[in-house]
């Protein structure tokens, strides 16, 4: 649809507004573009690209300012994407000695890098697999049940009990279910509490139906969850942050993340980097946000999805290949 001497102008726009935050006139492109045109000439162009819907006149100057249709040309058409450069990004960044500290890692790190929100999906905990289970007494009615998945990840849960468990009791217990629980996922744990546990006879039963429940809760919570480091760097954000009642919705929405949630998983069915810019998302407290995403892997098989939340006027050229990076980081921790 643009003439090349359109894209240059727009490319070039773009690129100043990004660096500079301010709207850019026909002296600015002039002087970067390259190109060898009058002022006048370059009006004329910016009249067609804002008839177009790339870039819009702010009231109060002369100069224009990319729309979010024109981020996106810039995005798909325009745009080249920069090599890291000397980012040190490796394994190292990552610890490997629990998948959750694994993956609050990576959102830490893509904050870090970008000085935006750094966003992981959790995995669904459905498919996380039971390796042992434990009792300990902490008093007459009340007990610490410990669960161990095959990931390395552990939880602990405090029960309360109706009657009091003497230790052997607890160890005769926890044996029975590593005898039938141990390897089995959250749906085999459900299928065990509506089969084998109903023939448990006596006190036993109790504590054993109440821990099996526990271990569904843990092990198969049915939505994910989302680690988001950084926030409050958008809030050093001037375009955001000239926008309290818009930067409020935004961390409602961070806090709620149901929504945030629905639209992460679209990146589960992604190859690779996905770009939601402005209204996009769908999400109105996104309309001056652009969020980039990634999925990553375990074992080869897509898990979840990262990313990073900033203001539509980021170093969409630098912010890429680091989502892209790090969803290769955190692809290779988990696989180890």
């Amino acid at each position: 649809m643009l003439s090349d001497r359109a894209q240059i102008l727009l490319k070039t726009l773009v690129e100043r507004y990004i660096a500079d935050g301010q709207p850019v006139g026909s002296r600015a492109l002039s002087q970067y573009s390259g190109l060898d045109i009058s002022s006048a000439t370059i009006r004329n162009v910016m009249v067609d690209l804002e008839q177009l819907g790339f870039v819009a006149s702010p009231h109060t100057s002369a100069g224009r300012i990319p729309t979010s249709l024109g981020y996106r040309f810039f995005v798909d058409s325009l745009m080249a994407v920069r090599p890291l450069d000397k980012i040190s990004v490796d394994a190292g960044s990552l610890p490997l000695d629990n998948p959750q500290r694994t993956i609050a890692a990576a959102s830490n790190l893509l904050s870090q890098l970008t000085h935006f929100a750094g966003v992981v999906m959790s995995p669904r905990r459905q498919d996380a697999v039971l390796k042992h289970i434990e009792f300990l007494p902490l008093s007459d009615k009340r007990v610490l049940l410990i669960l161990v998945t095959s990931d390395g990840d552990v939880q602990n849960r405090i029960i309360q009990t109706k009657n009091g468990f003497p230790p052997g009791d607890l160890i005769e217990a926890a044996n029975f279910l590593n005898v039938h629980c141990t390897g089995k996922t959250w749906r085999g744990l459900r299928s065990f509490v509506e089969n084998e546990v109903r023939a448990v006879k006596g006190q036993l039963a109790e504590l054993l139906n109440t821990a099996v429940l526990y271990g569904q809760t843990v092990l198969g919570g049915e939505a994910e969850d989302l680690v988001i480091s950084g926030e409050r760097n958008l809030l050093d954000s001037d375009d955001l942050a000239a926008n309290m009642g818009r930067l409020r919705q935004l961390f409602e929405l961070f806090e709620r993340k149901t929504a945030l949630l629905q639209l992460m998983e679209l990146g589960n069915r992604a190859e690779g980097v996905q770009i939601f810019i402005g209204g996009e998302s769908g999400l109105a407290p996104l309309d001056e946000c652009s969020i980039i995403t990634a999925p990553y892997h375990a074992n080869g098989q897509v898990i979840g999805t990262l990313g990073v939340i900033g203001p539509t006027r980021m170093a969409y050229e630098r912010i890429i290949p680091i989502v892209d990076v790090t969803a290769k980081l955190l692809s290779s921790a988990l696989s180890q």
